[in-house]
């Protein structure tokens, strides 16, 4: 099983421009509409909002697209 984010957690990813690391600003357990088109979340399957740490872009990714930050 893929780990559980919580809000403010710090987490990366990879996108077509490389890592990208941001903050979990909405967990989502149900099916939502995001930038227009419809996706699907649920408890057992949550989807999590992610603002980017150099942009003001947020995100949607599933949690096993997420790994955690270890800040120091």
């Amino acid at each position: 099983m893929a780990q559980r984010f919580d809000v403010g957690d710090h987490v990366t990813w990879n996108s077509e421009a490389g890592h990208v690391s941001g903050h979990v600003t909405k967990v989502h357990t149900e099916d939502f509409t995001y930038k227009g088109h419809k996706r699907r979340a649920s408890a057992d399957e949550p989807q999590y909002e992610i603002e980017s740490d150099r942009t003001d872009h947020i995100a949607a990714h599933k949690e096993d697209a997420l790994r955690l930050v270890e800040d120091d």
